[in-house]
């Protein structure tokens, strides 16, 4: 599959410990945040240091971190400052058919 070009990613990572002990037996390319932690990043004290703990660790293995469930640009910015690469969620693009996307000059 990485032959033709495909990347993988281990999905709602930090919910349960069995993503932990996947990481050294699953080689995925992007380690994508839950979007639990994601959403309650300006409301629970906890989320920023796990989110800042799941990026760390993905760094550390060398592989890039996403974000679901991102839905303002006030969280863009704080994914910013931890440091995770990629976001996804509404305040990035709303879903639209793929050939509404594709039809874009």
């Amino acid at each position: 599959m990485r032959d033709l070009g495909c990347r993988f990613a281990l999905d709602d990572f930090g919910t349960g410990f069995c993503s932990f002990s996947h990481l050294h037996t699953l080689d995925v390319d992007y380690f994508k945040i839950d979007g639990s932690f994601v959403r309650q990043l300006r409301s629970s004290a906890l989320s920023v240091p796990i989110v800042r703990a799941i990026n760390e660790i993905a760094h550390v293995l060398d592989k890039r971190t996403i974000a679901e469930h991102t839905e303002s640009q006030e969280v863009i910015d704080a994914l910013t400052r931890l440091g995770v690469d990629f976001a996804q969620g509404y305040a990035v693009h709303r879903p639209e058919p793929i050939q509404t996307y594709f039809a874009r000059p």
